[in-house]
Order: structure tokens, then sequence, then C-alpha cells
């Protein structure tokens, strides 16, 4: 059972892209199953060039820096 008080993961810079996409995604395709979605934004991601990706990837970098902050943190307190 994990600790509820750990620190939350870090989202990958493709979770930063779903996480910003998947509502313009189900406003462009009314009545979308769940599992498109996904689908679509996985062919959306794969579509983009590494500019794209860049501030995706710039957000994912911070959230583990602060993941890793939070952690050790924790860790600390643990002892």
């Amino acid at each position: 059972m994990s600790d509820p008080n750990a620190p939350k993961r870090s989202l990958s810079a493709y979770m930063f892209f779903a996480n910003e996409q998947r509502d313009i995604v189900r406003a462009e395709n009314p009545g979308i199953a769940f599992g498109q979605i996904g689908k679509l934004l996985g062919e959306r991601w794969k579509a983009l060039d590494e500019t794209g990706k860049a501030p995706y990837e710039a957000k994912a970098e911070a959230d583990k820096k602060r993941y890793e902050m939070e952690k050790a943190e924790y860790l600390k307190n643990q002892s």
C-alpha cells in the first residue's frame, strides 16, 4: 500500500500534451469513444516534430525536478 502523503510522480511530455489536447479532441469529435480519444492523441503526438514537442518536454523536465525535490524531502522526513 502506498503512502498517500508521498509526492506524486512526474508526468511525461506526452501526458502534458494529452492533458492539454484531450478536450480539443473531444470537441472536434462529438460522441467519440474513450479508447478512440487516446488513439487520436497518440497519432497527433507522433505527428509533432521536435519543435512541436519541445514545450511539453520542457514541462516534463520541470515536473521531474519538482518530483525529485519533493521525493528527497519526503524521504528525509521519513527517517
